[in-house]
């Protein structure tokens, strides 16, 4: 359970797209690259292209308390698994394990799909093995999806106008 200080204090907290901040692309990368053990150079080439194109996807987002990153997330088209017609994925979702409990996620999750319909995209999906956290937050289970490493997942959708 995060400290009183911590839940008292979230108004320190910021939702930046990295597209509004792009000094912090090696940072990011490099927060999200410890967290999933994805490799760097794959979250590098992912901001980057969120950089130059300027498009609805990719985008890469991160919460920022006192300077430090606590989480993060990202949209992009396909998070690794058989449907590549339910695009584009909400992906990456991580908040450090010290603000969990907060409603960080909530935060940052309403905050993706309010940036992300802004951006013309009506409808996001997210590939997870949680059961019951994202409908929190408005998701909804749509059906279970097979992963390229032969396992399968829940896959949850939302309507970003919603």
């Amino acid at each position: 359970m995060p400290s009183p200080d911590v839940m008292n204090d979230m108004t320190c907290e910021k939702i930046l797209p990295v597209r509004d901040a792009p000094k912090m692309t090696e940072e990011l990368a490099l927060w999200f690259h410890k967290r999933w053990g994805v490799p760097l150079d794959a979250y590098t080439e992912s901001i980057g292209e969120c950089l130059a194109r300027r498009g609805a996807v990719p985008q890469w987002y991160a919460v920022v308390r006192e300077g430090k990153i606590i989480a993060g997330c990202g949209v992009i088209e396909n998070d690794f698994h058989e449907r590549v017609d339910l695009s584009p994925n909400v992906c990456a979702v991580y908040v450090d394990e010290e603000y969990r409990g907060c409603g960080v996620a909530g935060r940052m999750l309403d905050f993706v799909c309010a940036d992300m319909a802004s951006l013309g995209v009506a409808t996001l999906y997210l590939v997870t093995d949680h059961t019951g956290f994202y409908e929190r937050y408005g998701w909804r289970y749509l059906c279970d999806v097979g992963g390229e490493d032969g396992g399968t997942s829940r896959m949850y959708v939302h309507r970003t106008e919603e």
